[in-house]
């Protein structure tokens, strides 16, 4: 087991799912952006570093058949599938680091929040987007949320890389179009604040 999966298995052991400072009672940008990007309700959708997120049980929601949640934690998974019941069965849970996993498949949207931001080498940040390469498919858009800038420079006690569109774009190279940006506050369960950034990109088909 790698330092960087025993650290969030034991982040999500030891706190509950509103204990954390990302935790979202509602995922609202992140759907929002989402349903941007024009699914329908058969397209691929993957979250990765969803964690115990309720982003899926909008998803699910909405209507959106073909859903995955990727994660290093076991715990968070398990923590949100229990939240699920009898409608978890109808999710791919996939237990893997996005620096190092093998896609089986192809999704149309690659969704990911707060994970991204915690590698801050170089290396592991090109591994990631190799990944992404593999796991979406063309013409896919991809949504990636990390501090911002201006936000914290560490969570959950480890170091952070700070991002902004133009820094995601250099990382994610020119077969990826910007489509749009958002700034959010996040506010976390004890009432301070964070500063995140939201961009969507669009992969040339």
């Amino acid at each position: 087991m790698s330092d960087r999966t025993t650290h969030w298995q034991n982040v999500y052991a030891t706190k509950g799912e509103a204990e954390v400072s990302w935790f979202q009672d509602s995922p609202a940008i992140s759907l929002e952006m989402i349903r941007a990007a024009g699914p329908d309700h058969d397209a691929g959708i993957i979250d990765i570093g969803g964690g115990a997120s309720r982003l899926v049980d909008a998803l699910l929601h909405d209507g959106y058949r073909d859903v995955a949640v990727l994660d290093l934690s076991a715990n968070a998974l398990d923590a949100a599938k229990k939240r699920l019941g009898t409608a978890a069965s109808m999710v791919d849970w996939i237990v893997a680091d996005a620096t190092t996993w093998r896609p089986a498949k192809t999704w149309d949207v690659w969704h990911d929040r707060a994970a991204f931001h915690f590698l801050t080498d170089p290396r592991d940040r090109a591994a990631y987007v190799e990944r992404l390469r593999s796991a979406l498919a063309p013409g896919g858009q991809v949504i990636i949320a990390t501090f911002a800038p201006d936000g914290p420079e560490k969570c959950s006690g480890l170091p952070v890389q700070r991002h902004d569109s133009a820094s995601l774009s250099a990382e994610l190279g020119p077969e990826f179009s910007l489509v749009e940006t958002r700034s959010e506050t996040h506010h976390t369960p004890w009432h301070s604040t964070q500063a995140f950034q939201f961009s969507r990109f669009r992969r040339r088909s």
